[in-house]
């Protein structure tokens, strides 16, 4: 309200205030990601995404981001079978799925599916930061499974096997989505394209996840919150616009 519209406001009519009862206080500390730091930067664990975003499969950023370092060559490779052993989903999801409407936005499938597992899988009540792990590492490798299950069957009425012998996370979503096995040049777009987007530091999401996990709620509630927010169209919903963007001179 500007100062001109504030001498013609009727006696003892409200007058909104803007807060600044918060500002300068630090909303969270993280050792994830920084973002903007020196300008247009990015960093996962203190390594610039500008040298691992094309160079790592996406299990490499993400054995980082959940276990803390990059993991060796032995590591990865007892890291990526676990991942693949946890593709499958238990019949109580896949059943909640095939009710999901055809016209539902994926983003809601997800949300939905996250819930529905935390009910069939329920994380332990001490939270423990080991079962917070191997919840991290299901839902990882089964949220794409999720989703073309659910994909797949609204749209075709075809209820797919959602467990396949691709050896990565992008391999395996792009097999299920297209019923063959993906070309190794897709599968580095993919890797590449899980790699820039796994971490983004303090945004809308994250600060929805951690302010339900403060309440001490369980881990599926919070990132069932994190997917609600990250619906949204001023958070990863631009994604879509910008896509339908350049989708209008492809």
């Amino acid at each position: 309200m500007s100062e001109a519209d504030n001498s013609t406001a009727a006696p003892g009519a409200f007058k909104p205030k803007k807060s600044v009862a918060l500002s300068g206080v630090t909303a969270g500390n993280t050792a994830l990601c920084t973002v903007g730091k020196t300008g247009n930067d990015l960093h996962y664990r203190g390594y610039d995404i500008l040298d691992i975003a094309s160079t790592c499969e996406f299990e490499e950023i993400a054995y980082l981001l959940v276990h803390e370092k990059l993991p060796t060559p032995a590591e990865l490779t007892a890291y990526k079978a676990k991942l693949k052993a946890l593709r499958g989903l238990p019949a109580n999801v896949k059943a909640a799925l095939e009710w999901i409407p055809a016209a539902a936005h994926p983003m809601d499938v997800m949300r939905t599916g996250v819930s529905v597992l935390g009910t069939v899988l329920p994380e332990k009540d001490d939270h423990n930061l080991p079962g917070a792990r191997d919840i991290a590492d299901r839902l990882m490798a089964s949220l794409g499974s999720m989703l073309l299950y659910w994909y797949h069957y609204s749209h075709n009425g075809k209820r797919i096997e959602v467990e396949t012998d691709d050896d990565s996370i992008g391999g395996h979503f792009l097999h299920l989505l297209h019923g063959v096995e993906p070309s190794k040049s897709w599968v580095e777009a993919m890797h590449t394209s899980l790699n820039l987007y796994a971490e983004h530091e303090f945004n809308a999401s994250t600060f929805t996840g951690r302010v339900i996990a403060g309440t001490g709620s369980d881990m599926y509630s919070a990132l069932t919150g994190a997917i609600g927010a990250l619906r949204g169209p001023k958070h990863g919903g631009a994604n879509e616009v910008a896509f339908e963007i350049q989708s209008r001179y492809a």
